[in-house]
């Protein structure tokens, strides 16, 4: 029997509108398919912008997109755009996202978050260039990095090293394959008015970046390692579910005494425990330990209201598939 998305998304939607902040410019998840009824849709809202995930097929479902954006236009009358990322097509301006309401120049191109302002740009990639999920990583760096040097790997549009920033970070170093994502990151520096160093931004493989960086003095307070799913470069693979260990040992070694080097893992496919596998076998020489787990926020987890249904594998200890860990370092040379 075919599921009706209509009163699982109407309830779902009624229960986070409370949450909207009145200035329209924060950024939260309103449907999460997988835990809240229908799998494989997910809705988003950017400000004034709604973005639609359709992973039901590579063509999508024309019909529910419509009526998604139809009920949440009646809840949420100020929308200015919304969008639909197909993200099973082969076309990538489908995958990137087809307009649905407004034109391009109605966007949201500013979130702002923990009292920290964030350039997105929505239609860069199949992803949104912004990470709601990972709120709570951005408001430990925030709250936790000040005068601490820190290297943000696979740091796609920058949100976790302009966190830090926020924080009182002394530097943040930005590291990317694509010099299209770190753009983004130093609009996003422009917009809270911290100077632009162009040292501090790297374009390059992550086992290139990691590799010179190791050759050189320098250690960093904290490594923010978050690789994508999959990818392959002339330089090395990168696959959450095979290499994860073989990654964060790549960069360890760039972690000062006492600093942190975060791991984050958000493959849907690889569960809780796999991932927890991995940490305590980076941790098994006794010079790592786990200090903290952090969750997803509870709406992007699917609204505690509303919840029902499983993920693809389970994320337990975790509440989602963006699994985040802190991990504590002491190095053999006791180097600062």
């Amino acid at each position: 029997m075919a599921i009706d998305i209509e009163p699982l998304y109407l309830k779902a939607l009624e229960l986070r509108i409370p949450r909207i902040a009145p200035k329209r410019d924060n950024g939260l998840r309103l449907f999460n398919g997988y835990t809240e009824g229908y799998p494989r849709v997910a809705v988003d809202l950017y400000g004034t912008t709604l973005v639609i995930h359709d992973a039901t097929s590579a063509e999508g479902n024309a019909s529910l997109v419509d009526r998604l954006l139809e009920l949440t236009k009646d809840r949420l009358p100020w929308l200015e755009a919304a969008i639909c990322k197909l993200r099973e097509s082969d076309v990538p301006s489908m995958r990137n996202g087809s307009q649905l309401l407004g034109t391009e120049a109605d966007l949201c191109t500013r979130l702002e978050e923990d009292d920290v302002s964030y350039a997105i740009r929505l239609q860069l990639n199949r992803d949104a260039s912004f990470y709601l999920d990972t709120a709570p990583l951005r408001a430990w760096a925030k709250a936790n990095l000040a005068g601490k040097r820190v290297l943000n790997t696979f740091s796609y549009t920058g949100s976790l090293g302009a966190a830090a920033m926020a924080g009182g970070a002394s530097r943040v170093v930005s590291t990317d394959l694509n010099r299209q994502f770190l753009t983004v990151a130093k609009d996003t520096w422009s917009m809270n008015g911290w100077a632009i160093k162009k040292m501090d931004f790297i374009t390059g493989d992550f086992f290139d970046v990691v590799g010179k960086l190791k050759r050189g003095p320098e250690l960093f307070d904290c490594v923010f390692v978050d690789p994508p799913f999959f990818s392959v470069t002339m330089q090395g693979r990168v696959d959450l579910e095979a290499d994860m260990l073989r990654i964060l040992n790549k960069a360890r070694p760039l972690v000062a005494d006492g600093g942190v080097l975060v791991a984050i893992n958000n493959g849907v496919f690889v569960s809780g425990a796999a991932f927890d596998k991995t940490l305590a076998e980076v941790c098994a020489d006794g010079f790592l330990t786990v200090e903290q787990r952090l969750n997803v926020p509870d709406d992007f987890a699917g609204h505690p209201g509303t919840r029902q249904g499983t993920l693809p594998t389970d994320p337990a200890p975790w509440n989602h598939s963006t699994k985040m860990a802190i991990l504590r370092v002491k190095r053999k040379d006791g180097r600062v």
